[in-house]
């Protein structure tokens, strides 16, 4: 009767059909027996929309901690004591050097900085970096995760040459004020409806394992498909020492599989990329993210820890028979 459900799962997105909440609770409450169905509905609807496609990208931790927000997953925040290192917005000719040297390996390189939003005068430099992309020779497309910017502030960065602005958010409205109290869930949503606004296209994704429900997991998703971006990364909690979350254990594999799994039935034609806890989670089975439904990663560091050598996950993406191709 399972496997028949999922398949009729399949039918539906073949059919141009959204699936519904009945739905994503059944398919986050499967046994893990029915693994191999939901792999082959889930990699049916991935080369349906984007045929062997993989996109990658990479980031920069352009400016860490210090920040004044108080996100209970978060490394570089300062109300916690998590003896990262520290330092302001790094130069223009830094993180330019960093794109440079990150060319050859992903599609898109991502500017990101710590604290609420950068100030008028570290958005005027990461501006003239992003301006500078052609001049460098980069080729990867620009795109920054900045915090909760103005709508000013975003069509300027616009102007300069950005293409794609990241905002997470990060878990359910229900669950957020768990999660965080300095800003708001409508914030959230106000920065990402501000990208949208001046024409630029959206990253908006979240965490998974920070103690949330089922339903919680689900409303997060359909959150994500409301605002409708062209990117969901989809992340899972790295307990970080000296966070409020420190200690709580990673989420199982199986859990995790299944939630990629949903994002990509939720949202079939979209970019879904794995991005912070893979290494954690999938171990030494990177390759079963794929297989899930997910055509896109985050290759090299990520923002406080070390990430896999990015011509791993190089070969990794050709040995599966994937093709590393924007869309």
């Amino acid at each position: 009767m399972n496997s028949k459900y999922i398949l009729q799962l399949l039918q539906k997105i073949e059919k141009n059909k959204s699936i519904t909440k009945d739905d994503a609770f059944f398919v986050l409450g499967l046994e893990k027996f029915f693994l191999p169905d939901l792999f082959f509905v889930a990699s049916s609807v991935r080369r349906k929309f984007f045929d062997n496609k993989i996109a990658t990208c990479s980031i920069i931790n352009a400016k860490s901690g210090k920040c004044s927000e108080d996100c209970k997953y978060c490394a570089q925040s300062s109300h916690f004591n998590t003896k990262i290192n520290t330092y302001n917005l790094k130069s223009r000719e830094y993180i330019l050097q960093k794109a440079v040297e990150e060319n050859s390996i992903s599609l898109r390189f991502s500017i990101v900085t710590s604290g609420k939003k950068p100030t008028k005068t570290e958005l005027k430099e990461i501006g003239k970096a992003i301006e500078s992309f052609k001049s460098f020779g980069i080729t990867q497309k620009p795109c920054a995760s900045l915090g909760l910017l103005s709508k000013d502030d975003l069509l300027s960065l616009k102007q300069k040459g950005l293409t794609r602005f990241h905002h997470n958010l990060e878990t359910s409205r229900r669950y957020f004020p768990n999660i965080c109290t300095t800003h708001s869930f409508e914030d959230k949503i106000n920065t990402i409806q501000n990208a949208k606004d001046v024409g630029l296209e959206l990253c908006v994704g979240g965490i998974f394992g920070m103690g949330e429900t089922i339903e919680d997991r689900i409303d997060l998703l359909f959150e994500i498909k409301n605002v409708n971006p062209d990117a969901i990364p989809i992340n899972f909690l790295n307990s970080m020492p000296g966070t409020p979350l420190e200690g709580i254990p990673s989420i199982e594999t199986w859990e995790a599989l299944k939630i990629i799994t949903l994002a990509r039935l939720i949202l079939p034609n979209k970019f879904i990329k794995i991005g912070a806890g893979r290494l954690e989670v999938f171990k030494d089975n990177q390759s079963l993210p794929f297989l899930a439904g997910a055509n896109g990663m985050i290759v090299g560091n990520l923002l406080t820890t070390k990430g896999r050598k990015p011509q791993e996950d190089l070969n990794l993406i050709e040995s599966m028979g994937f093709v590393v191709n924007d869309f």
